[in-house]
């Protein structure tokens, strides 16, 4: 019986550590993006391309309607 109790109390501290080690990583990576409003820029030359006309888009938007 005090065993079950004693592995309780240790998950349970486990948890909390690793909950409040999260909750602070969270907090700093929140500071840290503040002024760019939570967007990364990156300093990349090539440009992003998110969109290409190919005839396999164009039978999917066909099937889709």
């Amino acid at each position: 019986m005090n065993e079950s109790r004693r592995g309780f109390v240790k998950k349970a501290a486990l948890a909390g550590a690793v909950s409040t080690l999260g909750i602070a990583t969270l907090q700093a990576s929140s500071s840290a993006s503040k002024g760019t409003n939570g967007v990364i820029v990156g300093h990349s030359k090539k440009k992003e391309v998110t969109y290409k006309k190919t005839q396999a888009w164009e039978d999917y938007y066909k099937s889709a309607r």
